[in-house]
């Protein structure tokens, strides 16, 4: 029997995500602008988040400048609103899209006026969100706004702050307070942040579970500029070099004499998240030392293996290799060659097609999956197919891609995926589905390939997809990989904790929560329009821009 092998590492049967991308940037030269560049930078890591981004800068006499909105880098920033923007430094972030969070209250970064004038953006998740929201209230007495972590974050940074009770803080007291954060919280949270008229200061939690790095470029002058980013393509695209990530646990603060760097948390496990590597960065940025391109080719040879196993034993033999576009094309190469097997790009991607948000129901993601790809018949007639997916999450996009390739005429589909069955929630930034939504929960390798229509699906093991990032550096001695085992690093997870998220990300849930989003949005433009007050909206009134403290310059002609 001769049979077809497709590489399937997609975006499409990925999770749906809250990931974010994370930017700061300090010029030496005063006179200078940062807006344009950090607009540029955002652009770079738009894949971590498409649904909303923003921009603050820092101006004459410590004057903050906003401009954020839900849309992608741009869409929302133009010469106009950029220009706006004034400041030698500032920070940037892109999110990724959240069900019931669609206003523009929820772009960050955030600001807070007390103490000093404070602006923070933030990629990752909180496990104690409810103890710290009482503890605001209760004993700290500052009002948190949205459902955001990161307003969380930054009002417990400022709060820690507001206990050195002084007129102009130091680098020291700064130091003092990010450390007593990261004793108050626990989850995962990668942070950049600035103060009015000091500099931008860059964390990272004390499991180093989310990414974020800095690195410096020489002026003219012989003076640095820095930029702090959730991925190091940011500084190769800006001309910057020496890229360090910041370190599990530490923070690092850099004003125009200087950086100043220390360890401020308790040693704890160093567990980056390996999702970082089989899905979610650039192949061209370099993550804790390990470039995201080797480790996926890395991937693609051990799944080869684990590929050639199983067909031994099934008694199986493979026509061609075959990527879906984008994610799945390195290792798709390298497990092509490793096999000695054809590869062909069998499917075209339509690059013009209008973004979808929030994919709430199975449906509307089945439906994306027929309007972005098309699959040419001249490569699959006839022939048998292995599909490799970077990850099977719900199934339900890989059923619609396998059922693709069979309209086409292709007479086997057999489906390996570049990372393990998923079968736990994740907690640390990735809004994935509830345990009993996903295909692999409570199901058999057997079973899964009946769930989605495949003739045989190939997982990758666990061993064999750690070693593929750790053997480019083998002083990472753990990763994060509770959606595989559901042993989560930070502790703190119970069923309890998985149940209370599991309620919010069910796809039921999300239906309703788009649904009153958009009645509320309606109810507010109509209220608006009459000057009356808006009845129900979903987020605080402030304008049409449903935006608090600062000015926001989107949309302002």
């Amino acid at each position: 029997m001769n049979f077809v092998l497709l590489l399937l590492c997609t975006h499409y049967s990925a999770p749906t995500a809250v990931m974010c991308g994370i930017l700061g940037l300090l010029l030496s030269d005063s006179g200078r602008d940062a807006a344009s560049e950090i607009c540029e930078g955002l652009s770079l890591i738009q894949h971590r988040g498409q649904d909303a981004c923003g921009i603050v800068t820092c101006g004459h006499k410590g004057r903050f400048y906003q401009c954020k909105a839900n849309g992608m880098v741009r869409d929302v920033f133009d010469d106009i609103s950029i220009s706006r923007l004034a400041g030698e430094m500032g920070i940037g972030h892109v999110r990724y899209p959240t069900a019931g969070s669609s206003n523009h209250a929820e772009a960050q970064p955030f600001y807070v006026n007390s103490p000093y004038g404070i602006v923070l953006a933030h990629n990752g998740n909180l496990i104690q969100s409810d103890s710290l929201l009482q503890f605001m209230d209760a004993v700290a007495h500052r009002h948190i706004n949205t459902s955001s972590d990161s307003e969380l974050l930054l009002n417990i940074f400022a709060n820690n702050l507001q206990q050195t009770g002084k007129f102009r803080i130091n680098e020291d007291d700064i130091f003092t307070a990010i450390g007593k954060l990261m004793k108050q919280c626990k989850g995962a949270y990668a942070c950049v942040a600035m103060l009015a008229g000091f500099g931008i200061i860059a964390f990272r939690d004390p499991n180093g579970i989310r990414p974020v790095g800095m690195a410096s470029r020489k002026t003219s002058s012989e003076r640095r500029d820095y930029v702090i980013a959730s991925e190091s393509i940011v500084a190769d695209a800006g001309g910057f070099s020496d890229w360090e990530d910041v370190k599990p646990g530490e923070a690092v603060i850099i004003t125009r004499t200087g950086v100043s760097k220390r360890c401020v948390a308790e040693p704890a496990t160093f567990a980056p998240d390996i999702f970082e590597y089989v899905y979610f960065a650039r192949p061209d940025s370099v993550l804790d030392g390990v470039s995201v391109y080797r480790s996926r080719m890395a991937m693609g040879d051990a799944l080869a293996e684990e590929v050639r196993k199983v067909l031994v034993t099934k008694g199986l033999t493979v026509d061609v290799v075959i990527p879906v576009p984008d994610t799945s094309r390195v290792a798709a190469l390298n497990l092509a060659q490793r096999l000695q097997l054809p590869y062909r790009e069998g499917f075209i991607k339509n690059r013009y097609v209008g973004r979808t948000f929030i994919m709430p129901g199975q449906q509307m993601r089945r439906k994306n999956v027929r309007k972005k790809l098309n699959a040419m018949a001249l490569e699959f007639s006839g022939k048998n197919v292995l599909l490799v997916d970077d990850s099977i999450v719900r199934g339900t996009t890989s059923k619609e891609i396998i059922q693709m390739a069979k309209d086409v005429g292709a007479k086997k589909v057999i489906v390996a995926s570049c990372a393990p069955p998923i079968r736990h929630s994740n907690v640390y930034g990735i809004d994935m589905p509830s345990r009993t939504e996903l295909v692999a929960y409570g199901r058999t390798t057997e079973e899964i390939a009946e769930a989605i229509g495949a003739d045989l699906v190939i997982f990758q093991t666990l061993p064999d997809l750690v070693a593929s990032v750790r053997q480019l550096n083998p002083s990472i001695e753990t990763f994060d990989c509770s959606v595989f085992t559901g042993e989560y690093v930070t502790g703190g997870v119970d069923e309890a904790y998985l149940t209370h998220i599991e309620s919010l990300r069910a796809d039921h849930v999300k239906s309703k929560l788009v649904k009153e989003h958009n009645e509320a949005k309606d109810s507010k433009e109509i209220a608006f329009r009459g000057r009356a007050p808006a009845i129900g909206s979903s987020g605080p009134v402030n304008g049409a821009d449903d935006t608090v403290g600062l000015h926001n310059t989107w949309h302002v002609s």
